[in-house]
């Protein structure tokens, strides 16, 4: 997201403090991962109800949710969400390419929510809400971008708008409070805004 560094908040250098232990499936959270195990940063509005769709499936290693994509070194949730640092809400997923290929990975992302709707996802409001990719290397870029490429042509095709999802090299991941990580499996009734389009993603 462009914002103009001046004018974000300034943040601080202390990372936020957290267990490091995924609260699902026990395993950390935090670097080093496995030298196989692959990283993406992936943004679809409130990370509560991304980050529980993303630990379900089969291959993926751990998640964490926190911010992406701005300027404000080590943001608070009531930060971010003032617009002012830039980021938007993240799930950082940690995946086997052995178990979860990333265009099936990528399939769930562009499908689980509306990738049209610009800094907003539904009712949430914002451009912390924004539809995002932040990659680590070129090839996640490539298929990425192939990807969307291929979901617009089923969205046009069924009378969708235009994909308005940011897709870029990750800068930096900045871990959410711990009352954020694995929020729905502390608060089983919590707050879930996915909503998908109906579309589904054609792949391969």
């Amino acid at each position: 997201m462009s914002i103009d560094p001046a004018r974000a908040l300034p943040g601080r250098d202390t990372p936020m403090k957290i267990s490091g232990i995924h609260g699902v499936n026990g395993r950390s959270l935090v670097p080093p991962f496995a030298e196989h195990l692959r990283e993406i940063v992936l943004g679809l509005g409130c990370f509560w109800g991304a980050e529980r769709l993303f630990w379900r499936l089969p291959g993926v290693h751990v998640t964490a949710v926190g911010y992406a994509g701005g300027v404000t070194p080590n943001p608070t949730y009531d930060e971010t969400c003032t617009g002012q640092t830039g980021h938007a809400e993240v799930v950082r997923v940690i995946f086997d390419p052995a178990e979860l290929d990333l265009e099936r990975l990528l399939q769930v992302f562009w499908e689980a929510h509306d990738p049209t709707q610009g800094d907003r996802q539904g009712n949430d409001i914002g451009s912390q809400y924004r539809s995002a990719i932040y990659v680590t290397d070129d090839d996640q870029l490539a298929v990425a971008k192939r990807t969307r490429d291929a979901y617009q042509r089923a969205l046009q095709r069924a009378g969708g708008g235009r994909i308005t999802t940011e897709i870029a090299p990750l800068e930096a991941f900045y871990y959410a409070e711990e009352y954020h990580q694995q929020y729905l499996d502390k608060n089983p009734g919590g707050y879930c805004g996915l909503r998908g389009t109906g579309v589904s993603c054609p792949i391969g």
